[in-house]
C-alpha cells in the first residue's frame, strides 16, 4: 500500500505540474519552487533548480506581467497564442522531471503524457478566452482569469497533499474535456466567422465620393451612326 501511495504522489506531482503549466506556467513554477525553497516539499532532483532564487525571481516577475495581461480582452488572446510555444514544452519537461531518477523510458512516457495534458489545458484556456472576449463587458474576462489562478494554486496544493483525490479529479477533468472541446471549437469557429465578416465588409465597401469607372449594368455603350 505504501508503494501505491508513493507512485500516486509521483504521478500526481508529474501530471499536476503539466496540467498547471498549460493554464499558468509561471504560477506553477513559482509555487513549486517556493514550496521547495521553504522546505514544505522535497523537489525531485531534476526540479530542484526551480527553488533557485534567480528562477523564483524570473517566474514571479513573469507571473506579475501575466496577471495584468490576462485581464485585458484581446491582449490575453495574443498572450495565449505566444505561450502556445512555451507552456506545452515546459509542461512536458516538468512532467518528465517530476518523476525523479527513474528509467529513461518512464521519464519519456511522463513527458509525452504531460505534454498532452498541457496542450489540452492550454487549448481550453486559450479557446475559452477567445469566446469570452466577444462579450462587451470585461468582468467575465477578469472572473475567468482569477478563477484560473485559483485553480492552479488549489490544484497543485491538492496534488501535493492529496494525490489520490487529485488523480481522480484529473480523470474527471479529462473526461469533461472530451465533451467540452468540440463545443468550444464550434464557438471559436463562430468567432472567426464574425471577425472574417468584419474584415470582408471593410474591404468590399467603396471609398466615399469615388465614382465607379464601369458603365451601369445592363446598359451597353452605343456607337454613333455612320455618316451616309
Amino acid at each position: 500500500m505504501e508503494n501505491l501511495d508513493q507512485i500516486a504522489s509521483v504521478l500526481a506531482l508529474s501530471m499536476g505540474a503539466a496540467w498547471a503549466s498549460g493554464i499558468n506556467l509561471y504560477a506553477a513554477i513559482f509555487m513549486l519552487g517556493f514550496m521547495g525553497a521553504t522546505g514544505n516539499m522535497d523537489l525531485p532532483p531534476a526540479l530542484e533548480v526551480l527553488q533557485n532564487p534567480l528562477v523564483l525571481f524570473a517566474a514571479g516577475a513573469m507571473y506579475v506581467v501575466e496577471f495584468f495581461a490576462d485581464k485585458v480582452p484581446g491582449v490575453d488572446t495574443g498572450w495565449d497564442v505566444i505561450h502556445t510555444f512555451i507552456r506545452i514544452p515546459a509542461g512536458a519537461m516538468m512532467a518528465a522531471g517530476a518523476v525523479g531518477p527513474v528509467d529513461p523510458a518512464v521519464a519519456i512516457a511522463a513527458g509525452i503524457l504531460g505534454g498532452g495534458i498541457s496542450a489540452a489545458t492550454h487549448a481550453t484556456k486559450a479557446g475559452s478566452r477567445a469566446v469570452i472576449n466577444t462579450s462587451p463587458e470585461p468582468f467575465s474576462n477578469w472572473t475567468a482569469s482569477i478563477a484560473e489562478d485559483v485553480a492552479v494554486i488549489g490544484g497543485l496544493w491538492t496534488a501535493l497533499h492529496h494525490p489520490w483525490l487529485f488523480l481522480l479529479l484529473l480523470i474527471l477533468f479529462l473526461l469533461l474535456l472530451v465533451w467540452f472541446l468540440p463545443r468550444l471549437w464550434r464557438g471559436m469557429q463562430m468567432v472567426f466567422a464574425k471577425v472574417a465578416g468584419l474584415f470582408g465588409r471593410k474591404s468590399d465597401s467603396e471609398v466615399p465620393g469615388q465614382a465607379s469607372l464601369d458603365p451601369p449594368a445592363g446598359k451597353e455603350e452605343r456607337e454613333p451612326p455612320a455618316a451616309s
